[in-house]
């Protein structure tokens, strides 16, 4: 709990002063987290009208506390209410208060990042050039931030190299701009300025963090050979990887379906004395399941335990999904109602999970009660829990029960996708229900749901089936006629019970 200490009274003052007991109050109902931003307000302005100066360090220590204060109910932003209570501060005029300091300033202006106003950060930067303050190198952070979070990364990059004076710029000011660059997909930019914090060195040289990050930039935009380019860069310029180095570098092999190369990388990890963690193995795990190879899957989560290498909800649902996907149903099931006992809450990935699981061996009976418990836990389905209940009722013909979710789904604002209305429709199509069918084909249209040519041909046979080649030479006529054409499917990692 954030805190701040005003300077204890003298031990000849045996009664503390107002100022001081105004100051205490703060501190209680910050700690207890009774401090609504209305009391604030008013105990602050009594603050202010105190005969004597508020001392410079419990100001200080004030405004500190309130910017890190955790969010409660009573105060549900910290770093806002600091910046509010500033602008009251300011309004004071003239009154005996205490000038603001370069920490204040240096917080206030860190508080508009997190507050989410970074549009309040450069006035608070310009007040304070005009006070005369020397700038340090925190608040030229807290201005970079704010530039950044406004999408102005390039002016942020000119104040670095241009405004700072020569002395303040260092590792962590580079790195707020290479963090901004990465995260609106300009990597290359973010490598073009970290080989200049090479070539200037000094203070200005890149660590490791710096590398990762526009590592972590290059791969989520799919470019890994520039990411293991820079993987391979950084070790000649004698920064060694980290856990997060490794981590990152393995998670984008594996979302690549590189997963011999992933297992090269972790060779060089164990080797050099780094020790794989939950991430490192998460990433392995996902990309061991994705291809199918359930051995691995089952060999990394037991060297997990063996290494003592602490699960997350992510480690959980792998594994109850590598149960399930074995036909381990019960043994998912215990772990499942396990997960909150170990501190891991079960989410909308583990409910969707079980769901499955029990769609797949086609036990009904206990796929509604779990979804029942779903909607007692407060778990919002998504779509894909949702086409997973629609797709088993489906699968046995009971389209009653699939529509009364269909209905569902809708009623709660999620609008049903491709692969959704491919299944109903196929279903429909095989009991011969071509009206329910068509109904559904024009309901998927009306509502601008992209259709290739899988629905179309569901249609076609629904309809020659039955004998209807009229409709079925009508439908391959419109089909032609819009240019839908076979494309190659993705893998949506969805069962479609088609």
């Amino acid at each position: 709990m954030p805190r701040f200490r005003p300077r204890s009274p003298s031990l000849y003052d045996p009664v503390p002063s107002p100022a001081y007991q105004l100051l205490n109050e703060f501190k209680d109902r910050l700690g207890s987290e009774t401090l609504s931003p209305e009391l604030a307000h008013q105990l602050f302005g009594k603050l202010l009208r105190q005969p004597v100066k508020v001392p410079e360090r419990a100001l200080n220590g004030f405004f500190a506390a309130l910017a890190r204060a955790p969010h409660s109910i009573a105060c549900p932003n910290g770093p806002a209410l600091a910046i509010a209570l500033f602008k009251q501060m300011a309004e004071a005029g003239q009154r005996p208060v205490t000038a603001p300091t370069i920490y204040i300033y240096s917080i206030l202006i860190d508080c508009c990042h997190r507050a989410r106003r970074p549009d309040l950060g450069p006035a608070f930067f310009g007040h304070l050039l005009k006070t005369g303050i020397r700038e340090n190198v925190v608040t030229f952070s807290g201005l970079l931030k704010c530039l950044c979070d406004m999408k102005r990364t390039e002016e942020a990059l000119d104040v670095l190299l241009h405004r700072m004076p020569g002395d303040l710029p260092n590792v962590i000011s580079y790195s707020i701009i290479l963090k901004s660059f990465c995260n609106n997909g300009r990597s290359q930019r973010a490598l073009d300025l970290l080989r200049m914090m090479t070539k200037k060195g000094s203070d200005h040289s890149p660590n490791v963090v710096s590398y990762n990050t526009v590592i972590d930039g290059f791969l989520k935009e799919g470019e890994i050979s520039k990411a293991l380019d820079l993987f391979h860069e950084m070790k000649q310029q004698g920064v060694v990887p980290d856990v997060v180095t490794y981590s990152s570098i393995i998670d984008g092999l594996c979302k690549a379906s590189e997963i011999e190369e992933a297992k090269v990388v972790l060779r060089q990890m164990v080797d050099n004395g780094v020790r794989p963690n939950t991430v490192t193995y998460n990433s392995l795990i996902h990309g061991y399941s994705t291809s199918g190879q359930l051995e691995e899957v089952a060999r990394l989560l037991e060297e997990m335990k063996t290494q003592g290498t602490m699960w997350d909800v992510f480690t959980c649902n792998s594994f109850m999904d590598y149960l399930c996907k074995t036909g381990r149903i019960k043994e998912a099931a215990e772990l499942f109602y396990s997960m909150a006992e170990k501190g891991h809450k079960p989410d909308a990935v583990s409910y969707g999970i079980m769901l499955h699981g029990y769609a797949t061996e086609g036990s009904l009976v206990d796929m509604n009660d779990f979804r029942e418990q779903m909607v007692r836990d407060g778990v919002v389905p998504s779509l894909s829990v949702y086409t997973i209940l629609i797709g088993a009722y489906a699968k046995c013909g009971k389209m009653d029960a699939a529509m009364l979710v269909f209905e569902d789904m809708l009623k709660h604002g999620v609008n049903p996708d491709q692969v959704t209305y491919l299944i109903v429709i196929a279903a429909f199509c095989r009991m011969g229900r071509m009206d329910d069918a068509m109904d559904k084909f024009s309901e998927m249209i009306d509502m601008g749901v992209p259709h290739d040519t899988n629905v179309y041909e569901c249609m076609i046979k629904g309809y020659f089936t039955q004998g209807d080649l009229v409709k079925a030479n009508e439908l391959f006529t419109e089909m032609k006629n819009k240019g839908i054409r076979r494309r190659p499917q993705k893998g949506s990692g969805r069962t479609h019970y088609v």
